[in-house]
């Protein structure tokens, strides 16, 4: 077996077993029956070690969710996504279990940027599965049945972290199928919208493009009577194009619009982009 291979399979039973900080190099070397010049050799250091072992997993674990969603029948995405989670986050739970517990270690500013990419690929693949298994259905709500169904599967990853309870990773995915069809054909009032899911992968690096706010804007002008919140909208849409408000003004003129309720998402771009364009904040400075 490839030594560094051998290390890393070999480090990963010693770490579910006792936690990373108990474990020395020396342990791990002696588990692996070589000596410390040739792990050096393969890790700088053992948290180099640790970041390698939790990269690989969630690179093979992303890349077995997208071999699911990219071959299944669409009859049969949802229970296989589900079913592939809980079976390979079971295999691994004693690793688990430890990062949970020891895991602020590792929350440094690259290691957060690695983790939002793979959060972000994730989101890609459940839109996308969902897409697949009901088309027009969930047009208006799939985005919002996007973090629904992170977040029940977030629930029951704790559930087998914390607790000795003997889930089935089959039952479970049975389960979650029922759930998913239940909020796709019954969900009226999505709190996610299209909008709001672009801003939140904008808060992970992806940015919403002046088009869209634009094209938000126009929308919105057109469903308005001649008011206030028209003139607001048509004064913040001409500051994107030649900036020369203070900001004062605008938060005023942002004012005008929020409580309005065809305003909602216009306010929200706009507060967004101002944000962002400005390093400033539209709602908590003063």
């Amino acid at each position: 077996m490839e030594k560094r291979k051998l290390i890393m399979e070999k480090a990963m039973e010693l770490f579910a077993e006792q936690g990373f900080r108990a474990t020395s190099v020396q342990e791990i070397t002696e588990r692996s029956g070589i000596s410390k010049g040739a792990f050096y050799l393969s890790f700088k250091s053992k948290d180099e070690l640790i970041m390698a072992l939790i990269h690989k997993f969630l690179r093979e674990f992303i890349t077995g969710v997208d071999q699911a969603v990219s071959e299944g029948a669409s009859d049969q995405l949802l229970y296989n996504f589900y079913e592939y989670h809980f079976e390979r986050f079971l295999k691994q739970s004693g690793f688990a279990k430890i990062f949970m517990k020891e895991q602020v270690h590792f929350l440094d500013e690259e290691f957060i940027t690695q983790i939002s990419g793979y959060n972000e690929r994730m989101q890609e693949l459940i839109l996308t599965m969902l897409e697949k298994v009901y088309g027009e259905k969930v047009l208006e709500n799939k985005y919002d049945l996007v973090y629904t169904i992170l977040g029940l599967m977030k629930s029951y990853m704790e559930i087998l972290l914390l607790t000795d309870l003997p889930f089935d990773a089959k039952q479970l995915a049975e389960s979650l199928v029922e759930k998913t069809h239940i909020l796709a054909k019954h969900t009226s009032q999505p709190a996610i919208t299209e909008d709001a899911y672009i801003m939140l992968k904008g808060s992970q690096g992806t940015s919403i493009t002046k088009e869209r706010v634009y094209a938000i804007l126009d929308e919105t002008i057109a469903l308005l009577e001649e008011s206030v919140e028209k003139e607001s909208i048509l004064m913040l849409k001409n500051e994107l194009v030649n900036p020369s408000l203070h900001q004062a003004v605008i938060k005023g003129l942002l004012k005008n619009i929020e409580a309005h309720p065809q305003c909602k998402r216009a306010t929200y771009v706009l507060q967004y982009y101002f944000e962002r364009q400005n390093k400033w904040s539209v709602r908590n400075s003063s």
